[in-house]
């Protein structure tokens, strides 16, 4: 039998990291979750063991998102499902290491195809079926605010993207509430170096990670407090003092 009382959130790249952590937040928070990933269907099926631990319903789904037919697909998706879409967390995205002089055009287009072009749509999406409100969350980065010479696609993206967040808040609303949460150092990157981690968190004023902990508790805020739309929360231990 479906429970009516619940409501759906989608998040994007929720099978590991970061994109895990929100699944689980909205999950603990009572929300049925359908679990987006794109090839990493070990880590979605443990993600997905985890939410249903906590009792509340789960899907997955499968989906290229620099792909418009797929995420047309993944919308399709969610019509088949019992619960109306009241939640999308954009969280999905690359972060290659180039260098701008050298930086392929299929490289650029890779990193703003997932990072921004693919939230525009799925933003799109979503509003057409939050007839009776709901919200979306971009996840972008403190690099928005930087010139991170060794990312450039990246910070170009994230930047871009906290601009749509505030255009959107203001075309979708007043039913539809967008936001963005800014994160700093919380998990490395895979090809980053453990020293190299460490002396970025050293530089930053509080001189440690932000934790998980952290970083959800700000996302159940922008969830909760429904007179915040068009605001980028920043969660970054100070880095951006920096």
């Amino acid at each position: 039998m479906v429970d009516e009382n619940y409501a759906l959130a989608l998040v994007t790249g929720a099978a590991d990291r970061l994109g895990k952590e929100f699944a689980l937040s909205l999950a603990r928070e009572g929300f049925a979750i359908l679990l987006h990933y794109h090839l990493s269907a070990k880590k979605a099926d443990q993600t997905t063991a985890e939410i249903k631990s906590i009792g509340v319903p789960v899907y997955q789904f499968s989906a290229d998102l620099t792909e418009e037919t797929e995420i047309q697909s993944l919308f399709s998706h969610i019509d088949t499902l019992p619960y109306k879409l009241k939640v999308v967390v954009n969280s999905a995205a690359i972060m290659q290491k180039s260098d701008a002089r050298e930086l392929s055009i299929n490289d650029w287009d890779v990193t703003l195809d997932l990072n921004l072009r693919a939230p525009f749509i799925v933003a799109q999406e979503a509003v057409k079926r939050m007839m009776s409100g709901g919200q979306i969350i971009n996840i972008i980065d403190i690099g928005a605010q930087k010139v991170w010479t060794r990312y450039p696609a990246y910070v170009t993206s994230k930047s871009a993207l906290e601009i749509l967040t505030r255009v959107l808040a203001k075309a979708y609303a007043p039913k539809i509430r967008v936001n963005a949460l800014a994160l700093g150092l919380v998990l490395p990157a895979d090809n980053i170096q453990p020293a190299e981690w460490e002396a970025l968190v050293e530089r930053t004023p509080l001189q440690r990670p932000v934790s998980l902990a952290e970083v959800v508790s700000a996302l159940d805020y922008l969830v909760t407090n429904e007179a915040v739309t068009g605001q980028v929360v920043v969660v970054d231990g100070g880095y951006s003092l920096i």
